[in-house]
Protein backbone atom coordinates (compact mmCIF):
# COMPACT_ATOMS: atom_id res chain seq x y z
CA UNK A 1 0.00 0.00 0.00
CA UNK A 2 1.05 3.37 -0.49
CA UNK A 3 1.74 6.56 1.36
CA UNK A 4 0.58 9.84 0.82
CA UNK A 5 2.91 12.79 2.23
CA UNK A 6 2.38 16.65 2.01
CA UNK A 7 5.18 19.06 1.22
CA UNK A 8 3.96 21.70 3.28
CA UNK A 9 5.13 25.15 4.96
CA UNK A 10 2.60 28.55 5.14
CA UNK A 11 6.30 30.44 4.51
CA UNK A 12 6.88 30.85 0.81
CA UNK A 13 10.37 30.77 -0.46
CA UNK A 14 11.77 27.50 1.82
CA UNK A 15 12.22 25.13 -1.27
CA UNK A 16 8.81 23.51 -0.51
CA UNK A 17 7.78 23.35 -4.11
CA UNK A 18 11.57 21.65 -5.16
CA UNK A 19 11.47 19.30 -2.52
CA UNK A 20 8.05 17.92 -3.87
CA UNK A 21 9.64 18.19 -6.72
CA UNK A 22 13.22 16.45 -6.53
CA UNK A 23 11.95 14.07 -4.14
CA UNK A 24 9.34 12.66 -5.97
CA UNK A 25 11.66 12.32 -8.70
CA UNK A 26 14.83 10.73 -7.01
CA UNK A 27 12.43 8.19 -5.47
CA UNK A 28 11.28 7.56 -8.97
CA UNK A 29 14.37 6.92 -10.45
CA UNK A 30 14.70 4.92 -7.52
CA UNK A 31 12.13 2.62 -8.82
CA UNK A 32 9.71 3.53 -6.33
CA UNK A 33 5.75 4.27 -8.03
CA UNK A 34 5.33 7.93 -7.55
CA UNK A 35 2.18 10.42 -7.87
CA UNK A 36 3.12 13.86 -7.26
CA UNK A 37 -0.41 16.03 -6.86
CA UNK A 38 0.25 19.73 -7.55
CA UNK A 39 -2.26 21.57 -4.76
CA UNK A 40 -0.73 24.94 -5.36
CA UNK A 41 -2.35 27.61 -7.39
CA UNK A 42 0.67 28.68 -9.12
CA UNK A 43 1.59 24.90 -10.47
CA UNK A 44 5.20 25.52 -9.83
CA UNK A 45 5.54 21.62 -9.51
CA UNK A 46 3.49 21.12 -12.60
CA UNK A 47 6.20 22.96 -14.74
CA UNK A 48 8.99 22.21 -12.92
CA UNK A 49 8.22 18.38 -14.23
CA UNK A 50 7.37 19.44 -17.73
CA UNK A 51 4.18 19.39 -17.71
CA UNK A 52 2.63 23.01 -20.10
CA UNK A 53 -0.04 24.73 -17.53
CA UNK A 54 -1.56 25.55 -21.03
CA UNK A 55 -1.58 22.13 -22.72
CA UNK A 56 -4.42 20.95 -19.91
CA UNK A 57 -7.86 20.67 -20.10
CA UNK A 58 -8.72 19.41 -16.51
CA UNK A 59 -6.70 20.03 -13.26
CA UNK A 60 -6.90 18.75 -9.56
CA UNK A 61 -9.33 22.54 -9.44
CA UNK A 62 -11.51 19.98 -11.75
CA UNK A 63 -10.92 16.95 -8.68
CA UNK A 64 -12.11 19.01 -5.60
CA UNK A 65 -14.85 20.98 -7.14
CA UNK A 66 -15.98 19.32 -9.95
CA UNK A 67 -15.68 16.08 -8.66
CA UNK A 68 -13.58 14.43 -11.49
CA UNK A 69 -12.13 10.90 -10.98
CA UNK A 70 -8.16 11.47 -10.36
CA UNK A 71 -6.97 8.52 -12.76
CA UNK A 72 -8.44 10.87 -15.87
CA UNK A 73 -6.55 13.66 -14.23
CA UNK A 74 -3.01 11.84 -14.39
CA UNK A 75 0.00 12.61 -16.09
CA UNK A 76 3.28 11.01 -17.45
CA UNK A 77 6.54 13.20 -17.06
CA UNK A 78 9.91 12.34 -18.64
CA UNK A 79 10.88 10.05 -15.30
CA UNK A 80 8.53 7.10 -16.53
CA UNK A 81 7.43 6.10 -12.47
CA UNK A 82 6.65 9.60 -11.60
CA UNK A 83 3.31 10.67 -12.26
CA UNK A 84 1.81 14.37 -11.93
CA UNK A 85 -1.69 15.67 -11.31
CA UNK A 86 -1.43 19.15 -12.30
CA UNK A 87 -2.41 22.55 -11.02
CA UNK A 88 -3.17 26.18 -12.67
CA UNK A 89 -4.71 29.50 -11.94
CA UNK A 90 -8.18 27.98 -12.05
CA UNK A 91 -7.58 26.93 -8.15
CA UNK A 92 -7.07 30.24 -6.75
CA UNK A 93 -10.90 30.51 -5.76
CA UNK A 94 -10.96 27.29 -4.43
CA UNK A 95 -11.13 27.90 -0.73
CA UNK A 96 -13.49 29.78 -1.09
CA UNK A 97 -15.67 27.28 -3.38
CA UNK A 98 -15.01 24.63 -0.74
CA UNK A 99 -16.68 26.59 2.37
CA UNK A 100 -20.17 25.36 1.75
CA UNK A 101 -19.32 22.40 0.72
CA UNK A 102 -20.09 19.19 2.75
CA UNK A 103 -17.40 18.05 4.81
CA UNK A 104 -14.96 20.01 3.01
CA UNK A 105 -11.87 19.73 4.95
CA UNK A 106 -11.80 15.96 3.56
CA UNK A 107 -12.85 16.54 -0.02
CA UNK A 108 -9.69 15.60 -1.28
CA UNK A 109 -8.79 12.37 0.76
CA UNK A 110 -11.95 10.92 -0.80
CA UNK A 111 -11.12 11.37 -4.32
CA UNK A 112 -6.89 10.05 -3.83
CA UNK A 113 -7.45 7.49 -0.79
CA UNK A 114 -8.57 5.08 -4.53
CA UNK A 115 -5.37 5.64 -5.66
CA UNK A 116 -3.00 4.45 -2.77
CA UNK A 117 -2.82 1.12 -3.83
CA UNK A 118 -1.55 2.09 -7.26
CA UNK A 119 1.64 4.13 -5.82
CA UNK A 120 4.22 3.55 -3.39
CA UNK A 121 4.42 7.40 -2.50
CA UNK A 122 1.57 9.93 -3.27
CA UNK A 123 3.36 13.77 -2.59
CA UNK A 124 0.93 16.41 -2.46
CA UNK A 125 2.73 19.85 -2.54
CA UNK A 126 0.43 22.36 -0.53
CA UNK A 127 -0.04 26.13 -1.05
CA UNK A 128 2.49 28.73 0.94
CA UNK A 129 -0.76 29.14 3.41
CA UNK A 130 -2.87 27.62 6.24
CA UNK A 131 -6.14 27.76 4.30
CA UNK A 132 -8.63 25.04 3.00
CA UNK A 133 -6.71 23.68 0.32
CA UNK A 134 -3.45 22.95 3.15
CA UNK A 135 -6.17 21.51 5.23
CA UNK A 136 -7.69 19.31 3.09
CA UNK A 137 -3.79 17.95 2.40
CA UNK A 138 -3.54 17.33 5.76
CA UNK A 139 -6.42 15.26 6.18
CA UNK A 140 -5.68 13.20 2.80
CA UNK A 141 -2.14 12.65 3.98
CA UNK A 142 -0.49 10.04 6.46
CA UNK A 143 2.65 12.12 7.29
CA UNK A 144 4.31 15.35 6.58
CA UNK A 145 7.53 17.04 5.44
CA UNK A 146 8.56 20.46 6.21
CA UNK A 147 10.77 22.07 4.28
CA UNK A 148 13.05 25.16 6.47
CA UNK A 149 15.12 27.58 5.43
CA UNK A 150 18.45 28.25 6.91
CA UNK A 151 17.29 31.73 8.67
CA UNK A 152 15.35 32.60 11.53
CA UNK A 153 12.29 34.25 9.74
CA UNK A 154 11.29 30.80 8.74
CA UNK A 155 12.14 29.39 12.43
CA UNK A 156 8.98 31.71 13.50
CA UNK A 157 6.67 30.70 11.15
CA UNK A 158 7.13 26.67 12.01
CA UNK A 159 6.30 27.20 15.94
CA UNK A 160 2.58 28.48 14.01
CA UNK A 161 2.77 25.20 11.34
CA UNK A 162 3.44 22.87 13.99
CA UNK A 163 0.18 24.00 16.20
CA UNK A 164 -1.85 23.61 12.86
CA UNK A 165 -0.87 19.94 12.73
CA UNK A 166 -1.43 19.39 16.06
CA UNK A 167 -5.29 21.14 15.85
CA UNK A 168 -5.79 18.67 12.44
CA UNK A 169 -4.36 15.59 14.36
CA UNK A 170 -6.93 16.05 17.09
CA UNK A 171 -9.93 17.31 14.75
CA UNK A 172 -9.27 15.56 11.98
CA UNK A 173 -7.04 13.11 10.73
CA UNK A 174 -5.26 11.54 14.22
CA UNK A 175 -3.36 9.14 12.23
CA UNK A 176 -1.18 12.21 11.04
CA UNK A 177 2.30 12.67 11.82
CA UNK A 178 5.54 14.81 11.35
CA UNK A 179 8.00 12.51 8.81
CA UNK A 180 10.45 15.17 9.16
CA UNK A 181 11.63 18.48 9.18
CA UNK A 182 13.85 19.36 6.18
CA UNK A 183 16.57 21.81 6.55
CA UNK A 184 17.01 23.55 2.87
CA UNK A 185 19.24 26.52 1.36
CA UNK A 186 21.79 25.56 3.69
CA UNK A 187 25.07 27.75 2.86
CA UNK A 188 28.01 26.39 4.73
CA UNK A 189 30.15 29.83 3.89
CA UNK A 190 26.92 31.22 6.44
CA UNK A 191 28.03 31.38 9.89
CA UNK A 192 23.83 31.86 9.94
CA UNK A 193 23.22 27.99 8.53
CA UNK A 194 25.11 26.71 11.35
CA UNK A 195 23.22 28.58 14.18
CA UNK A 196 19.81 27.71 12.82
CA UNK A 197 20.67 24.04 11.75
CA UNK A 198 21.95 23.65 15.74
CA UNK A 199 18.88 25.47 17.32
CA UNK A 200 16.32 23.09 15.01
CA UNK A 201 18.24 20.00 15.62
CA UNK A 202 18.64 20.99 19.85
CA UNK A 203 14.91 21.66 19.87
CA UNK A 204 13.43 18.96 17.66
CA UNK A 205 15.59 16.50 17.23
CA UNK A 206 14.97 13.33 15.76
CA UNK A 207 12.37 15.01 13.82
CA UNK A 208 14.75 16.55 11.88
CA UNK A 209 16.12 14.47 9.05
CA UNK A 210 19.99 13.65 8.78
CA UNK A 211 19.84 15.12 5.46
CA UNK A 212 20.62 19.19 4.69
CA UNK A 213 19.69 20.21 1.10
CA UNK A 214 22.42 23.31 0.31
CA UNK A 215 22.24 25.85 -1.22
CA UNK A 216 22.71 25.09 -5.01
CA UNK A 217 22.38 27.02 -8.05
CA UNK A 218 21.58 23.50 -9.77
CA UNK A 219 18.58 23.31 -8.06
CA UNK A 220 17.31 27.20 -9.21
CA UNK A 221 18.17 27.02 -12.55
CA UNK A 222 15.95 23.26 -13.09
CA UNK A 223 12.37 24.53 -12.98
CA UNK A 224 13.17 26.84 -15.81
CA UNK A 225 13.99 23.74 -18.03
CA UNK A 226 10.85 22.04 -16.68
CA UNK A 227 13.16 19.54 -15.28
CA UNK A 228 13.93 17.91 -11.61
CA UNK A 229 17.03 18.63 -10.94
CA UNK A 230 17.86 14.77 -11.12
CA UNK A 231 17.63 15.40 -14.48
CA UNK A 232 18.81 18.59 -14.93
CA UNK A 233 22.46 18.03 -13.79
CA UNK A 234 22.47 14.28 -11.83
CA UNK A 235 25.76 14.89 -10.69
CA UNK A 236 25.06 17.95 -8.87
CA UNK A 237 24.82 18.86 -5.31
CA UNK A 238 21.60 19.67 -5.32
CA UNK A 239 20.75 16.39 -7.13
CA UNK A 240 22.90 14.32 -4.94
CA UNK A 241 21.54 15.75 -2.12
CA UNK A 242 17.73 14.98 -3.05
CA UNK A 243 18.86 11.18 -3.64
CA UNK A 244 20.45 11.07 -0.26
CA UNK A 245 17.06 12.28 0.92
CA UNK A 246 15.01 9.85 -0.85
CA UNK A 247 17.47 7.21 0.60
CA UNK A 248 17.01 8.47 4.19
CA UNK A 249 13.06 8.07 3.94
CA UNK A 250 13.00 4.76 2.54
CA UNK A 251 15.58 3.65 5.77
CA UNK A 252 13.03 5.05 7.95
CA UNK A 253 9.89 3.16 6.36
CA UNK A 254 12.44 -0.20 7.02
CA UNK A 255 11.93 0.90 10.95
CA UNK A 256 14.61 3.70 11.42
CA UNK A 257 12.72 6.83 10.68
CA UNK A 258 10.71 9.40 13.11
CA UNK A 259 7.22 8.29 13.29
Amino acid sequence: MGKIICVVNQKGGVGKTATAVNLAAALAILEKKILLIDFDPQGNATSGVGANKQEFQYSIYHLIIDQLEPASLILPTDIPLLKIIPSNMDLVGADIELVPMTRRESILKQKIDPLIPDFDYIFIDCPPSLGLLTINALTAAQAIIVPTQCEYYALEGLGNLLNTIQIVQQDLNPSLYVEGILLTMFDARNNLSFQVENEVRTHLKDLVFKTVIPRNVRISESPSHGLPVMLYDPQSRGAQSYLELAKELLAGEKGNGRK
